[in-house]
């Protein structure tokens, strides 16, 4: 036959590195180890929130470090509103509550991204009020819900 051209290409990025450098542009963060300190706590905070169907469901979505540490945090019983989260965050991780809000929207708005319209409403179903904020989604569902019925 006759002699191809070789193509040149880049290795492929993995998507870990690339979740990461969404979080560290989202976040301002220093540097690649900051981002992914910050999204093993972030995920293993939200690990501890959600279960069943839509916790496999949006762990299949995230790159495997995220969804290691997420579906590595046993499910807590207790149920957190949207600030109950970011004051528990803070309190494990010895941080304030706006550092801790601050990490939740840099990782939670790009896991939004990566979970899609459709998995991120039961995401937000799932949870209780004050999530919404979280991920970068105005809340206004449940109002409008309550409103209705």
């Amino acid at each position: 036959m006759y002699d191809q051209p070789a193509v040149r290409r880049q290795a492929p990025v993995p998507a870990y590195d690339r979740m990461l450098e969404s979080i560290r542009y989202e976040g301002a963060y220093p540097t690649l180890e900051r981002a992914d300190e910050t999204v093993r706590r972030v995920m293993a905070a939200l690990g501890r929130e959600l279960t069943g169907d839509v916790r496999a469901d949006l762990a299949a979505r995230l790159p495997l470090e995220a969804a290691l540490a997420f579906t590595g945090a046993v499910p807590d019983p207790d149920r957190r509103t949207g600030w109950g989260f970011v004051k528990d965050l803070a309190a494990r991780n010895g941080i304030s509550p706006a550092v801790a809000r601050w990490d939740t929207g840099a990782v939670l708005s790009v896991v939004a991204r990566l979970a899609g319209p459709d998995l991120l409403s039961r995401v937000l179903r799932a949870l209780p009020e004050g999530y919404a904020l979280l991920f970068g989604q105005a809340e206004l569902t449940r109002r409008q819900e309550a409103q209705e019925a």
